[in-house]
């Protein structure tokens, strides 16, 4: 590995850590010209998984995206940062375990709602009314009814 600050190729490694659930490596490691120290990262290299949407197209599977929807379901509510993080990953980890090519827009959305059910039950019903295009009162009752107690269904 060269030096990022001298650009030898003259380093050893001080310390390595698995790190995100054993998926990357941190490797920090000393240059033995410089004298310096510097980190690297190892991950694991995933095969392009394309999301079909509704209208057919496809386009890169985005990480970012899914988590982007994931926060603004969980806006103002306690769920943490860090939990959201971890959500993600645990989508992206059944997204690649059970897809090869190519993975329909819907299924991503049900492993979605699948995870906030667990987690917030308000997260959860924001996402689905997005996710299933809610039109009306009556679509938020049929969604929210299995969360109410049985005296008022």
């Amino acid at each position: 590995m060269r030096c990022p600050f001298c650009h030898v190729d003259n380093d050893r490694v001080m310390d390595t850590r698995a790190m995100e659930d054993g998926y990357v490596i941190r490797r920090r490691r000393h240059c033995n010209s410089c004298h310096r120290r510097f980190s690297t990262f190892e991950r694991m290299e995933r095969i392009a998984i394309r999301v079909v949407k509704r209208d057919h197209n496809r386009e890169p599977f985005n990480p970012e995206k899914l988590r982007s929807g994931i926060e603004r379901a969980c806006w103002k509510r306690p769920v943490s940062t860090e939990r959201i993080q971890e959500l993600t990953q645990r989508i992206e980890s059944t997204i690649y375990e059970k897809f090869e090519v190519e993975v329909p827009s819907e299924q991503i959305g049900e492993i979605v709602m699948q995870h906030l059910s667990e987690i917030d039950e308000v997260a959860y019903i924001r996402f689905a009314s997005v996710y299933r295009a809610f039109g009306n009162a009556q679509d938020f009752i049929r969604e929210i009814s299995p969360y109410l107690p049985l005296t008022k269904r």
